[in-house]
């Protein structure tokens, strides 16, 4: 079986009328940039990475490198959830580093991640952002093809994410744990066999008016939707979501990137795909 050693590179500076253009870009299967998007309204470059094959199978190495310069802003997203196939034996494996400057904004906003039956999985994701850049992150995680009766069933799934701002850690994070856990997780959120699980990091800097969209925001907590905020050390916050399908989960997102935009205005830019 073919295994892939996937690799991407993007860099987005921004010209001198303010626009954001990738300075630099390089990919290698299975990965594929479809065309960018300027969004003049959000002053956002919208960049969909696509994955040409069926998914990720065994022996698979993927690695992204992406870098926002000052006064840049790009949105990173995919048209497809990434699936992760059943492997007899060995593992796959992405390790992914983002870099924001000080007045740049990056934006990683991919479909979930569904692990089917029998699959071993590893992610490690690398954040630095420069104080006075700004940043939001999010990862979504299906339990697996529900349809299909594969729900928690995967061999091994290891997520790993480090947050660092001014070089300073603030977010260290690793979710290792069985389809087992999780399942018992979502039993207690009351989110069914087919719950779904979001993650995202939001850094930038603290205002005193920030209380009124961190309200607005905890406040869509309900309605199946299980939503919890943090503040990190220093920084920026940490997202927290459950929801008994990816159909809930998306418009909990959707509506979270509605609500931080108004603090955050380039969260207005439109993936084309929500």
């Amino acid at each position: 079986m073919a295994e892939f050693n996937g690799q991407l590179a993007l860099r987005a500076e921004a010209r001198a009328d303010g626009r954001t253009v990738l300075a630099a870009q390089s990919f290698r299967a299975p990965y594929h940039l479809s065309k960018p998007y300027w969004d003049e309204d959000a002053r956002t470059l919208l960049v969909q990475v696509v994955n040409p094959t069926a998914g990720i199978l065994s022996g698979d190495r993927l690695e992204s490198e992406i870098a926002v310069a000052a006064g840049a802003a790009l949105l990173v997203t995919a048209p497809s959830a990434s699936r992760v196939f059943k492997m007899n034996e060995g593992t796959a494996e992405c390790r992914q580093h983002f870099v924001v400057a000080k007045d740049g904004w990056l934006e990683m906003m991919p479909e979930p991640l569904v692990p089917h039956r029998g699959s071993s999985y590893r992610q490690v994701t690398r954040i630095e952002v420069e104080p006075g850049g700004e940043l939001f992150f999010a990862d979504q995680l299906m339990p697996g093809r529900v349809g299909h009766g594969e729900a928690w069933e995967w061999t091994r799934l290891c997520l790993e994410l480090e947050v660092r701002v001014g070089g300073e850690l603030v977010l260290r994070e690793r979710l290792q744990q069985s389809g087992a856990d999780l399942r018992a997780l979502a039993e207690l959120a009351g989110s069914g066999p087919g719950a779904c699980f979001g993650n995202a990091v939001l850094i930038g800097e603290e205002r005193p008016d920030d209380a009124s969209w961190q309200k607005a925001l905890v406040a869509l907590h309900g309605n199946g939707l299980w939503l919890g905020l943090s503040r990190l050390r220093q920084g920026g916050w940490s997202l927290k979501l459950v929801a008994p399908d990816s159909v809930r989960l998306r418009q909990g997102l959707r509506e979270a990137r509605q609500v931080l935009a108004t603090r955050f205005p380039r969260l207005a830019c439109d993936p084309r795909k929500l």
